[in-house]
């Protein structure tokens, strides 16, 4: 059993769910959210934190800002509280009730914006928002995930070793596309390592980091108004772009087999689902892995609550009555 004095100390890294009996699907799931953050992104935070520290950057009377559209907020503000920083999370109007609520609880400073820039959506607004703080006050520290190397690094060093070890003969790795810091962590390593795997990256109908056209997503997590800086597309073999409406039909299809996962883990099921069935259909020898950043909490409001999804996607989403999980 561990023992622990810090939040940040513990995180479930060998979890995996055998999707073969509930979904029918040859892939494992890997479950980051066993953490106090309750997502993956506790390794990226950490890892910039303590990088931040080493070099100097984070110093006692120090005031965190980052922009977030939820996890990492979340996984800052818990770090923040146990490290004894100020932390302000930018977010927009897309983030849930319940990912506010817990940063708050937490202590965290929340900046919610609403405007979208009309180049950049959301996100270069919050951007915009984050740079403003930094120059007004010269103890803001912006650790910005969209261009911090550690983020990708934190996946290189634990998540992709892990995998690895655990799945010494996988075929394909299907990951989620946010900032790509898990992305490219875990490609740099397997093309590093074992270069025959492929990766597939996981994306959302709306997101521009695959060249696609820019248009409103509704759950936050995955995807990006703006090219991530990360991003190499030289380290994704294939990629999919899942419409948010089956990234509800996942979720839910999940929550009817006893297991509550997030918006970001329903796009990376869907998107997975797909490749699947174009590349291995029938195929009983195929090892392959998924990454599940989040379980469904903080979602209950909106993925898991049935008058959010019909007023969001309404006849769009064909989902049964029954199927339908939360208050009518």
């Amino acid at each position: 059993m561990p023992v622990i004095s810090a939040p940040q100390d513990y995180n479930e890294d060998d979890l995996y769910v055998d999707l073969r009996s509930s979904l029918g699907l040859p892939l494992y799931l890997k479950c980051e959210g066993f953490n106090f953050s309750g997502s993956i992104k506790q390794k990226a935070a950490l890892e910039m934190i303590e990088a931040a520290e080493k070099a100097g950057r984070l110093t006692d009377g120090s005031v965190i800002v980052e922009s977030s559209s939820g996890n990492l907020g979340v996984a800052l503000s818990t770090i923040a509280a146990s490290k004894g920083y100020r932390f302000v999370c930018v977010t927009d109007s897309r983030c849930n009730a319940a990912t506010r609520q817990l940063m708050e609880a937490l202590g965290a400073e929340v900046h919610t914006v609403s405007e979208p820039d009309p180049e950049g959506g959301l996100l270069a607004t919050r951007l915009a928002h984050v740079r403003a703080l930094c120059d007004s006050d010269e103890r803001y520290v912006w650790l910005n995930q969209y261009v911090n190397e550690d983020n990708w690094r934190a996946h290189h060093r634990l998540t992709a070793p892990h995998i690895a070890e655990r799945f010494p003969a996988l075929d394909v790795l299907f990951i989620g596309a946010g900032t790509t810091g898990t992305l490219m962590g875990c490609a740099r390593w397997y093309r590093e390592h074992r270069p025959s795997v492929r990766i597939v990256a996981v994306d959302s109908v709306g997101s521009v980091t695959f060249g696609g056209p820019a248009a409103a997503r509704m759950i936050p997590g995955l995807g990006a108004g703006v090219r991530p800086p990360l991003f190499d597309e030289s380290l994704v073999d294939d990629a999919v772009l899942v419409p948010e409406v089956e990234t509800v039909r996942a979720c839910h299809r999940m929550v009817g087999q006893g297991f509550l996962f997030g918006g970001s883990t329903g796009t990376v099921i869907a998107g997975a689902t797909r490749w699947l069935a174009a590349h291995a259909a029938g195929r009983d020898d195929i090892t392959a892995v998924a990454i599940s950043p989040d379980l469904g909490e903080r979602y209950l409001d909106t993925v898991y609550r049935a008058d959010w999804v019909r007023r969001v996607y309404g006849a769009a989403l064909d989902l049964d009555e029954a199927a339908l999980a939360g208050p009518a």
